[in-house]
């Protein structure tokens, strides 16, 4: 996983509430678990007038043209910035993978759905909540004819517009370290590789007959 420090960037806004997982990525494109390949599909009710399916090439699929992220001025966001509860529905993790591959490091949100928060931590998107207020002054910039590009800094905790706009956000220590560092769960575990090679010499000392093969 990809460490984050600070992102900077483009911000697109997507004001909606309650966006659920399978809008994010609808169900017929969960065929993998490689977390690759989900990108051209996100949002994929949203951004194309016909019904996917997996394997269409999407570059000779009907655009909607109303939906932000077809609009040439949100090209190369990094930023997205969404309404209440995004994320809420199934605890798919294929949502947050195709958030990343689509090119989105930062998720800026009234609130999150709670097992949708902790895979974008785990898969290294940094989901920031911030308030009512905050929300609508960002809403209102990233729409208006000159857009809106943020500063998001992880070790500081703060979120920095150009137009002066400062706001402060809480995250969870343990999850911020992580994000820093760019571990997940597995780096974690890896981290105490040479503790666990020592348990399991010292167990099959203890219990040899763990090593047997079975036969039939």
């Amino acid at each position: 996983m990809r460490a984050i420090t600070i992102v900077e960037g483009l911000v697109a806004p997507l004001r909606r509430d309650n966006v659920d997982t399978d809008a994010i990525l609808p169900k017929q494109f969960m065929k993998s678990v490689a977390r690759t390949g989900f990108g051209p599909n996100l949002f994929d009710s949203w951004r194309y007038l016909d019904t996917g399916e997996p394997g269409q090439d999407t570059a000779q699929r009907p655009l909607n043209r109303e939906f932000v992220l077809n609009q040439p001025r949100y090209q190369g966001a990094r930023i997205l910035l969404a309404g209440r509860n995004f994320g809420c529905g199934s605890s798919r993790e294929h949502a947050p993978w195709a958030l990343l591959e689509y090119g989105f490091d930062v998720i800026v949100a009234h609130s999150f759905a709670d097992i949708f928060r902790q895979n974008c931590c785990k898969n290294g998107i940094l989901p920031v909540e911030l308030d009512a207020q905050a929300m609508s002054h960002l809403f209102a910039a990233a729409e208006s004819e000159e857009g809106c590009r943020l500063r998001v800094d992880l070790e500081r905790q703060r979120v920095d517009g150009a137009d002066g706009f400062i706001a402060s956000f809480d995250i969870e220590p343990f999850t911020r370290d992580c994000l820093l560092k760019g571990l997940d769960e597995i780096s974690l575990s890896l981290r105490q590789r040479e503790r666990i090679a020592q348990f399991e010499r010292t167990r099959l000392v203890r219990f040899p007959w763990l090593a047997t093969p079975i036969s039939d």
